[in-house]
């Protein structure tokens, strides 16, 4: 665990936290997108999908007990 992800579980551990955690999910990981969707659309929202994967990363490594 480094100091980075300590940080990263520390600010996301209050309710604040994990409401923004919240809310950036469902805007990117768990939103729906349309049969419409444009090349350029598809790849900026799977940029903010890995944004927020690598958030949750930092988030569960920054509180393992290792």
């Amino acid at each position: 665990m480094t100091e980075i992800e300590k940080q990263y579980a520390h600010a996301f551990s209050g309710n604040a936290g994990k409401t923004v955690l919240a809310h950036l999910r469902s805007v990117t990981t768990e939103r729906i997108l349309g049969q419409n969707i444009t090349n350029d659309e598809l790849r900026w929202w799977a940029a903010q999908c890995a944004l927020v994967h690598q958030i949750e990363n930092f988030i569960k490594r920054g509180n393992s007990p290792t």
